[in-house]
């Protein structure tokens, strides 16, 4: 007899904007949607990436009959590499074709080339396992993006990805709105819907009404342009290369990234540019500033990218000068306007001017709007929603746009990472909590989040580090060599060797003190010395560095 329970557990994006990753169960059998990551906040020090916590699919790894990439944006697949390590024996990777030329180059990279990777065209079915596999065309900011819809005996799951519906797409192929209204004609048992922007009213401009806001913004530009885009928005980089052909300018991709996703994209047939339109970015300074139109990486301020380097004037090929005009075709992912927002003034301290999407239409969201999202229910007409891929305000809002389309509220659920949503003949609630977290990616290292060295990292970065080396006697305890104190990081300490030498007095005071006392123990000697030391650094500093005693016996 199968198990016919639904399990529909986040792994991520729920409370938050990135790192998507959903566990879809039945009859002991997984079905993984999306493998994404997230880029670390500014309290995250040393941090390089967050991934979701997939633990859970460690001991489950047998279980596993696929993994369904829904689009190519990193917070949909780029902890591919991190999970499929962990999987040892990976499943087939199911996604459009765009998709699996990006992922595969990301797997190249990782040195696992051998995945199995498997183009799915839209409206094709597969079984895997217990259930039947169907992806979805939809529209969204990069070409080939699909839903995921999984059918089993009990009913089907569609999980929406990012969506829009966009009536005049760059590439002419709208959301496959016929076949979502077949899955609603038939009978969905439940949408995990996209909860990106529930807090817009209205419906999502249509990405080519970018291109004609492009070229006019470009008209009034008479030294060189830098355009800055995500560089797996391919719509945007062809509307902009498009822009520049009509004004006879030259062309030249920067930053690594663009270039791999152009190339991939315009192999696949899904962008093209004029023979002779591209040059190399150390050619830019061979042309006249009014030819010259740059495509660069860095449109959220990222500290290694193209645009950011530009801005610092650390840029090898590209050097930013008064004239030149940069278009921000992009708006910041929340969390990184602050980044963004010292990129752009940095940009205006140099001369260049600055055009955003502010002061031009010359962005469009990829997700859609309150109207979309209502579109996507009453199309759909499940009998349970479980909003995804948003904060815990957004989440809330797409539950309440569901509810004001007729969903009752007792089949609307607000979920969170790690709350299991199950599902049988009797009805939909949340299971047992499994309690999950964040993996870290700190340089070469992998591993779960170890809240006390982020801890020690926020505390050196504020206030500094003082290191305290003591020798005393093995035999009584008492003091044997003059003490050391050594300090980095420590602001405005213009009376350094006055403070040293305090520090040596107090460190000789507490340790004859403890020698006094009888204390033989080395590790109550050091928090004795630790507590006297910041004590006198906070009555001098008003400060509370991290302190580390090292007491030596001899």
């Amino acid at each position: 007899m199968p198990d016919r329970k639904l399990r529909v557990l986040p792994l991520g994006g729920l409370g938050e904007i990135g790192k998507n990753m959903t566990v879809v169960e039945y009859d002991g059998r997984i079905v993984v949607v999306d493998t994404g990551l997230m880029f670390p906040t500014a309290e995250m020090l040393g941090i390089d990436l967050v991934l979701p916590d997939f633990s859970y699919l460690r001991e489950r790894v047998d279980d596993i009959e696929a993994i369904v990439l829904t689009h190519g944006h990193e917070d949909h697949v780029g902890a591919l590499p991190y999970v499929l390590r962990e999987l040892g024996s990976p499943p087939v990777i199911y996604s459009g074709l765009l998709t699996i030329g990006m992922v595969r180059s990301k797997l190249d990279e990782h040195k696992l080339g051998d995945a199995p990777l498997q183009d799915l065209p839209a409206g094709e079915k597969v079984k895997a396992g217990p259930f039947e596999l169907e992806l979805i065309h939809l529209s969204h900011s990069i070409p080939d993006a699909r839903g995921v819809l999984l059918t089993t005996e009990l009913g089907s799951v569609l999980m929406t990805g990012d969506y829009k519906f966009d009536q005049t797409p760059v590439d002419g192929r709208p959301a496959d709105i016929s076949r979502l209204a077949e899955i609603g004609s038939d009978g969905l048992l439940l949408l995990c819907g996209d909860s990106t922007n529930a807090d817009r009213p209205g419906i999502a401009p249509s990405e080519s009404s970018v291109g004609p806001a492009l070229l006019e913004t470009f008209s009034g530009c008479e030294g060189r342009i830098i355009v800055t885009s995500f560089a797996s928005n391919i719509h945007r980089v062809q509307q902009v290369i498009d822009a520049a052909v009509k004004l006879d300018r030259r062309v030249a991709l920067v930053g690594r990234s663009m270039r791999k996703n152009f190339n991939i994209a315009s192999n696949l047939g899904i962008a093209e540019a004029p023979k002779g339109l591209f040059i190399q970015p150390r050619e830019i300074e061979n042309f006249p500033d009014e030819k010259v139109v740059v495509i660069s990486t860095g449109s959220q301020g990222e500290p290694l990218s193209a645009l950011r380097r530009m801005a610092n004037n650390d840029h090898r090929d590209v050097e930013l000068h008064s004239g030149d005009t940069v278009v921000f075709s992009a708006t910041p992912v929340p969390g990184n306007e602050r980044a963004v927002n010292e990129t752009i003034d940095r940009i205006y301290e140099i001369g260049a001017t600055v055009v955003t999407a502010k002061s031009a239409p010359i962005h469009a969201s990829g997700h859609g709007w309150q109207e979309e999202l209502k579109l996507m229910i009453n199309l759909t007409k499940p009998r349970y929603v479980l909003p995804v891929h948003g904060d815990y305000q957004r989440l809330r809002l797409h539950a309440e746009l569901a509810e004001s389309v007729g969903v009752e509220p007792e089949r609307i659920f607000q979920g969170r990472n790690g709350l299991p949503l199950e599902i049988d003949e009797d009805g939909a609630r949340f299971g047992e909590d499994i309690h999950t977290g964040v993996i870290y990616v700190d340089g070469v290292n992998v591993g779960e989040p170890d809240d006390v060295a982020l801890r020690d990292r926020r505390e050196i970065s504020a206030d500094g580090i003082f290191i305290v080396v003591a020798t005393i006697s093995s035999e009584d305890g008492h003091v044997i060599a003059d003490p050391e104190v050594l300090f980095r990081g420590v602001a405005f300490l213009d009376e350094a060797d006055a403070l040293v030498d305090e520090l040596k007095d107090v460190v000789e005071d507490s340790l004859e003190d403890a020698a006094s006392a009888g204390t033989r123990e080395l590790h109550l000697v050091q928090e004795d010395l630790h507590d006297a030391v910041a004590g006198l650094v906070y009555n001098k500093l008003k400060r509370r560095p991290m302190i580390i005693p090292v007491v030596v016996e001899v």
